[in-house]
This record gives structure tokens, C-alpha cells and sequence, in this order.
């Protein structure tokens, strides 16, 4: 199995720091921000690794180089401009099409059992799965519901077509992990720009389309590394052993 790590944002809430150096290598509790989604993939068995790039990428691939010292196949895809989450995807498509694959966003901290994520995925026949939190504040950053099955049923503002939900529903957000299968791409090459994103744009989509869109439960520990503070946060919760990262 593929994954890729999206390293390609510039880093804006953690200015001064990225001006000069890009957000993926912030250090956390003395680890560049990037290879703890690089070291939860490994623990898994995954090694061939996609990372695009963007604000400072030159830093990145000079200390990540080919990925060899993490044990590690690493290949990387600029982006001399932006292209967002689905423009991302869609231009690595050459490396990640033909099976299913995982994303990772680079700066959320998990400790996630990806196996089991991935046995859900598969036993769903799911199309996409995507890792899913409680959070007070989930509608302020974009929330969803899924059904007692776990089947999504509301994605932001977009319904599925397809009957009523299994039971009740709960409200969650996105961790930045996600399974996918190649099927996503048949959402994506009618784009009329290569710019846009998987949440406002291709998920609604296949909801809408009826596709097996699938969220997986997770109430572990996640901690979101977008500012100074929540880095400060994280490295608080894992001095003090608040927290623990299974596959350091």
C-alpha cells in the first residue's frame, strides 16, 4: 500500500517560525512535524511515500532525501503553485492510482491503529474512509455526521442520496487521515481547474452520486499542530505522558 503526506501549505499561523523554515520541519518534542506521519506509516508497513511540496519544499527534500535513513521510499511532488488538497491528489495520481491508498495530513499529531482503520475501510467496501473525531467545536472548523454503521451522511452542507441513516447519528470532524481507493479520481478529472479541494468539492460529489463514503470513530488522542500554542500543547501532553505515540 501508497501513501501520501501532504507537506505543501505554507505554514501561515505559525509565522514568524515558517518564514524561513517550511511547517513540515517545526520541530514537536524534538522531531521535524512530518515524521510522525512518516513514522506511523512505517510502523504499518508502508513505505512508499508521496510528499508534496511547496513553501521552502527544498528544505524538506533535503532533509528527508530518498527516505532511506527513516527506512523509507520517498518521492516527492512540487507544486510551484498551489493546488490544494484535491489538485494535490489529482497531480500524484501517476503514483498513487491502481490501489487503495492513505493520506496523512502533516500537521495533526494521532495514535492511530492504521490497521484496524484499514481492515474498517475494506470491510465496508468503502470508496473513501475517512478518520473522524468528537470536537465541541466541529461545525467552526467543518463537521459531518455519520450513522451508526459508520456511513457518512452529511458532509458539510451536502446530504447523501441514498436513504435514511442507520440509527442515530453523531457529529464529528476530520483528524486528516483518510483511506482511499482510486475511485476518487473518476470525481476529479471533470475538474475544470487543477486547483481544489477533496472537502468542498469531491466528497460532496460522491456523496451526492451515492458513493460508499465511510467514517471511522476515533477518540484517541489528536492533536492539531497548525499554531505555536497547540505544538506547545502536544509537546506538554507527551512530556508529561498525558499522551503516548504507540509506533515511536
Amino acid at each position: 500500500m501508497k501513501a501520501m503526506v501532504l507537506a505543501a501549505g505554507q505554514g501561515t499561523r505559525l509565522r514568524p517560525i515558517t518564514d524561513a523554515k517550511p511547517k513540515a520541519l517545526v520541530p514537536v518534542a524534538g522531531r521535524p512535524m512530518i515524521e510522525y506521519p512518516l513514522l506511523l506509516l512505517r510502523h504499518y508497513g508502508v513505505r512508499e511515500i508521496m510528499i508534496n511540496l511547496h513553501h521552502l519544499g527544498e528544505q524538506v527534500k533535503k532533509h528527508l532525501g530518498d527516505g532511506s535513513k527513516l527506512d523509507l521510499e520517498i518521492s516527492y511532488s512540487e507544486e510551484p503553485e498551489l493546488l490544494d488538497t484535491g489538485g494535490g491528489l489529482l497531480k500524484a495520481k501517476p503514483f498513487l492510482h491502481g490501489e487503495t491508498f492513505i493520506v496523512i495530513n502533516t500537521d495533526a499529531l494521532i495514535d492511530l491503529n492504521l490497521a484496524t482503520v484499514i481492515d474498517f475501510h475494506k470491510a465496508n467496501n468503502a470508496a473513501v474512509t475517512l478518520v473522524l473525531r468528537p470536537d465541541a467545536l466541529a461545525d467552526q472548523y467543518g463537521s459531518m455526521d455519520i450513522d451508526a454503521e459508520g456511513r457518512i451522511c452529511r458532509f458539510l452542507n451536502s446530504k447523501a442520496s441514498l436513504g435514511e441513516p442507520s440509527g442515530p447519528t453523531r457529529k464529528v470532524m476530520f483528524t486528516g487521515v483518510q483511506i482511499l481507493e482510486r475511485k476518487i479520481f473518476e470525481y476529479m478529472d471533470s475538474e475544470a481547474s487543477t486547483k481544489f479541494s477533496t472537502t468542498r468539492h469531491t466528497y460532496p460529489r460522491m456523496l451526492g452520486a451515492g458513493e460508499a463514503l465511510y467514517g471511522y470513530y476515533f477518540d484517541g488522542f489528536w492533536q492539531d499542530l497548525g499554531t505555536a500554542e497547540r505544538i506547545r500543547q502536544a509537546e506538554a501532553n507527551l512530556q508529561t505522558g498525558r499522551a503516548k505515540l504507540h509506533f515511536l
